[in-house]
Parts: structure tokens; C-alpha cells; sequence
């Protein structure tokens, strides 16, 4: 049997205490990941926190963790900011501009992109070009602009390490296994709030409803994704550029108990799971701590409290939102970015009880078929087709309603 054997490199950077930049640090993935920061005081010191809006969550962990820099992108908060930290040593920065910034401080190791949304491109592509190890929380940017990041990636040397649990169980998985190609890799999905459902029943469906996340705790804009199989969508063409692979490797299935969260079937037919509870402290403490396992106090797994674990199909004629995700990695060029902003209104737009739940896929579907399609975009293509995108199916929502 043969064991792991570290490099001096690997030896040297495990050793090191890592300086942390935490994009998005107010919202779900940014909360637990200051609660793994919290637990490794000698691994990980908070450099640079981040928020959009919510200030006075962002005063706390600032005073709490006394990072470096401060970010607030809503510029209207920045008085109330800077002076309850007026007292601390602390840089407060307001804006776009110093989210993107901030990614790119010398003293930063790591970058943790925990930004929901399109929001989180520009700030993630600063990092990438400063050097600095993403760790990816934000599915969105590879959805968005994947040959761009993964091409920038590669030209400057920085490492990907994905924070979603599927992709952490997918990379996981794959080390090691350095030069076997993957034939096929399963995604799995939970089911969220609506397995089963016909596409009737679908229509009555409540915010109320959709919020409530059989096995996960996350944030509202992702936990209503999961309930519509968009956050599955998207995670299939994010691990189309993760791992190299084209949309016939990539199959979606139904496991109701979600431990384990994504397997990998290479050509020989072998096949390799990871699994655990739900519990996203799991991978983002792999992603910030890596190639290192830190031991926690997390609770543990047992094969007893869950000795049946299923599988199931999707639906996507239901769920019509995982197949309008196939089709845009198909059509590839600026096709994901489009089904990507309009998700995103009408996202909101259901929370804000404008749309009916079903109406969301609808949307979305009639976005992708009325914006101009581009094979090879730009950044600028892409920023311009993000707004054209969120342009339309608002004012299509306004027409429905």
C-alpha cells in the first residue's frame, strides 16, 4: 500500500500562516468561512473583508477579526463605515473599484470569492492577474467567462480551488489521479423543496416554500436556485471548465440525503465519491487550508443514522431550467452570461413575489431566445450583454404582470 508523500514546497507552504481576503464576507459562504478562520488562528489570518451592503454586520466582523482593509461597495454606507472604525487602524474603502483593489494587496495569499452573482467577474480576474490562490465560492464568474478565467489562470500560474461542494468533492476526488482521464462525472442534487412535483404543482409554489432547503443553509438567492435546479445548472458549466470536459461527461442525478456530493467514473470504469454531511464549513476549510486537512470539531457522518442512500433522475421537462443550462454550454460564446443575468432578475423578481416560480425558467428561456448571440465575446461584450440581459426580462416581467 503506498502513502502520500509531501513535497518540500507543499511541506513549506502547509507550514505557512495563510493571509485571507473574503470577498462577500457578510452573506453564507462569507460567515462560515470566518467561522474556519475563527477555529485556525495559526493557519489563517482575515486580511480583507468585504461587503455590498449590509454594514453593520461588516463593522462587526471588522472589529472582531481586524483585517487589514474593509471594503462596503455601496458608497451611501461608507460614513457609517468609517466611523465606527475610526478608532482601529483599519483601511475603509467604498465602491466597485476598491473590491477589485483590495483582491490585489500585496500581503493577500488567498482570495476567497464569495460574491453572489456577476459581481463577482471583475474582482476575481484582478486576483487571478495579481497571483493570487481563488478560492471559488462565485459559480457564476466560470458560468459568465470561463475560457477567459481558465486561460488567465493558466497564464499567471494561479490555482482554482472550488468551494462548491460538488466541485471541492470533484477536485478532491481527482487528486492523485493526475493524468487518467475522467469519462464521466455525476453531479448530485438534493432535490431542494420540490422533488416530485409536476409542473402544475410547481405553479402555485410560495417564496415561502422555495426557502425552505431540506438539508442546506444558504443564502436566499442560491437556495432559490437550488429549488429551481438553476444552481445545478450552473454548476454544470462551471465544472465544464474546472475540469476540462464537454457536456456528455457531465450527468446530474437526484440523492435526496446529501452526503455524497459528486463522484467521479474514470475510463476503466472505477468509480470515486466524496462524501460528508452538508455542511459547507467542510469544503471551504479545504479550500482555504489546502493541500492540508485541518482537523475540526465538526460534526461527523455515521453510516448508521443514514443507512439507505437513494438516487433519482431529474425531471428536467419540470425543472426546465437544468436543460436551458445544457443548452447555453452547447451554444457556448455569451449564451451562459445571458441565461445567467436573466436568471438573476427573475430570481428577484420571485423573492419579491413579482413572478410566479415557474415563470422564472419561462423567463429565462425567452432571454436566451431574444438577445443577439456572440460566438467569441470580450469582457466588454460580456459586461454589455449582462445589462442587456437583465434590461429585457425586466421589462418583459413588467409586460407578464
Amino acid at each position: 500500500m503506498g502513502c502520500f508523500i509531501c513535497t518540500d514546497l507543499q511541506l513549506k507552504f502547509m507550514s505557512q500562516k495563510k493571509n485571507i481576503a473574503i470577498l462577500g464576507s457578510t452573506g453564507s459562504i462569507g460567515t462560515q468561512a470566518l467561522e474556519v478562520a475563527q477555529q485556525f488562528p495559526a493557519s489563517f489570518s482575515v486580511n480583507v473583508l468585504t461587503a455590498h451592503h449590509n454594514v453593520e454586520l461588516l463593522i462587526r466582523q471588522a472589529l472582531k477579526f481586524k483585517p487589514q482593509a474593509v471594503v462596503i461597495v455601496n458608497e451611501e454606507k461608507y460614513a457609517r463605515l468609517k466611523e465606527a472604525l475610526s478608532k482601529t487602524d483599519i483601511e475603509v474603502h467604498a465602491g466597485k473599484k476598491a473590491l477589485e483593489e483590495v483582491a490585489c494587496l500585496d500581503q493577500v495569499d488567498i482570495v476567497l470569492t464569495a460574491l453572489v452573482g456577476f459581481a463577482g467577474l471583475q474582482s476575481t480576474i484582478c486576483a487571478i492577474k495579481a497571483g493570487k490562490t481563488i478560492a471559488l465560492a462565485n459559480k457564476e464568474t466560470l458560468v459568465v467567462a470561463g475560457s477567459m478565467i481558465m486561460s488567465l489562470a493558466a497564464e499567471h500560474g494561479v490555482d482554482i480551488i472550488p468551494v462548491d461542494s460538488e466541485h471541492s468533492a470533484l477536485f478532491q476526488c481527482l487528486v492523485g489521479e493526475k493524468g487518467n482521464p475522467i469519462e464521466k462525472i455525476y453531479l448530485t442534487a438534493s432535490g431542494g423543496p420540490f422533488r416530485g412535483y409536476s409542473l402544475e404543482r410547481l405553479k402555485g409554489v410560495s417564496r415561502a416554500q422555495a426557502l425552505k432547503h431540506p438539508n442546506w443553509e444558504m443564502g436566499a438567492k442560491i437556495t432559490i436556485d437550488s429549488a429551481s435546479m438553476m444552481n445545478k445548472g450552473l454548476e454544470v458549466i462551471e465544472a465544464r471548465w474546472l475540469f476540462g470536459l464537454s457536456s456528455d461527461q457531465i450527468e446530474v442525478i437526484i440523492h435526496p440525503q446529501s452526503i455524497i456530493h459528486s463522484i467521479v467514473q474514470f475510463e476503466d470504469g472505477s468509480m470515486k465519491a466524496q462524501m460528508g454531511l452538508p455542511d459547507m464549513r467542510l469544503p471551504i476549510q479545504y479550500a482555504m487550508a489546502y493541500p492540508e486537512r485541518l482537523s475540526n470539531r465538526f460534526p461527523r457522518f455515521d453510516f448508521f443514522d443514514s443507512p439507505s442512500l437513494t438516487f433519482e433522475e431529474v425531471d428536467s421537462k419540470v425543472f426546465k431550467n437544468l436543460a436551458l443550462a445544457y443548452q447555453s454550454m452547447a451554444l457556448g460564446g455569451n449564451m451562459p452570461c445571458i441565461l445567467n443575468a436573466a436568471n438573476e432578475i427573475t430570481n428577484k423578481l420571485f423573492r419579491e413575489d413579482n413572478i410566479s416560480f415557474t415563470d422564472i425558467a419561462d423567463l429565462n428561456e425567452a432571454t436566451m431566445a431574444a438577445l443577439v448571440y456572440e460566438e467569441k465575446p470580450d469582457l466588454e461584450s460580456l459586461i454589455r450583454t449582462d445589462g442587456a440581459a437583465r434590461n429585457w426580462v425586466t421589462k418583459r416581467a413588467k409586460v407578464r404582470t
